[in-house]
């Protein structure tokens, strides 16, 4: 079986907003589902170990934002590579209260909702909750960013509590110039550079800035090894 096939599921990136009235918090997922049209709602499913999950089953609440194609990764890294226990997740990101009290990222967003939590269910290592829209507004046109456009041509990773993670084998690299990112599993290689950090392809691992960091999480070129 080819994992990889997922990957061209036609579902989207979103950020999901939570709090708890205290706490605010928001995390990156791939799982935003409508499930009906009336009443107007729609699931997600959510890792139990995550700090959103927490805050989900306190406030009951949620937002919603779909993010723009151009998203930059380390933006979907600030949110889906750090866990919101260790510190303010929203520090330096444009976000606004929503009347549900869950607050609603307009970064790279092409539109949100705000959604109230009807139901869940419990399947194994996450919860799926099912809640009805109660507002959502579009802020611009554009091109959603979709799982499979993050996977193909941003060459995203998918972190270990998202539901479509897929633990990798060992394998053995055919160029032994590729690193990986020690926090993320981001793969630095050569022949395609960092796009997103105008660093050309052709470019090797040693040849980096000093201060070139993760596209994805922002880790720094120590916490790279090589592929071996």
């Amino acid at each position: 079986m080819d994992p990889k096939a997922l990957y061209s599921l036609t579902y989207g990136l979103h950020v999901i907003g939570a709090s708890n009235g205290k706490i605010n918090n928001a995390q990156i997922i791939n799982t935003l589902i409508q499930v009906t049209s009336q009443p107007l709602r729609v699931s997600i499913c959510i890792n139990k170990n995550n700090f959103t999950h927490e805050l989900l089953k306190q406030s009951r609440a949620f937002s919603a934002s779909i993010l723009e194609q151009d998203t930059p990764l380390n933006y979907i890294g600030s949110l889906g590579f750090k866990s919101g226990r260790d510190g303010d997740k929203l520090a330096g990101l444009k976000w606004k209260k929503g009347q549900t009290g869950a607050p609603i990222l307009t970064d790279y967003a092409l539109s949100y909702l705000e959604v109230k939590v009807t139901g869940e269910q419990d399947i194994g290592t996450h919860t799926m909750f099912i809640g009805e829209v109660v507002a959502a507004e579009v802020i611009k046109e554009g091109e959603p960013l979709t799982y499979a456009y993050y996977q193909k041509v941003k060459k995203g990773t998918t972190p270990k509590t998202a539901p479509s993670y897929i633990e990798k084998k060992e394998e053995k690299a055919v160029k032994m110039d590729k690193y990986e990112c020690g926090v993320c599993g981001y793969i630095y290689d050569p022949a395609a550079g960092d796009p997103e950090s105008k660093i050309p392809p052709g470019t090797p691992f040693e040849k980096l800035p000093d201060n070139w960091v993760c596209p994805v999480c922002g880790a720094g070129k120590d916490e790279f090894k090589k592929v071996a």
